[in-house]
């Protein structure tokens, strides 16, 4: 039970800012990748830092500005 909650607390941020990203960019077969996959979070890792080319820093500021 322990390692689902942790799990899901890895993943979520990352699916979410990933599929938020995807479908800004309109990159709908990202979009739809990252929604039906589910990689534990490397998937989405990948998309943001190596498609999307989005930085550590664009990644935090997104979060901060959403608080």
């Amino acid at each position: 039970m322990w390692l689902s909650l942790i799990i899901m607390l890895w993943v979520l941020p990352w699916k979410g800012y990933a599929l938020w990203t995807a479908s800004r960019m309109n990159h709908k077969g990202w979009f739809v990748a990252i929604m039906i996959l589910n990689t534990l979070g490397i998937l989405d890792i990948i998309y943001i830092f190596f498609i999307a080319k989005r930085t550590p820093k664009n990644f935090f500021k997104a979060f901060k500005a959403k608080l």
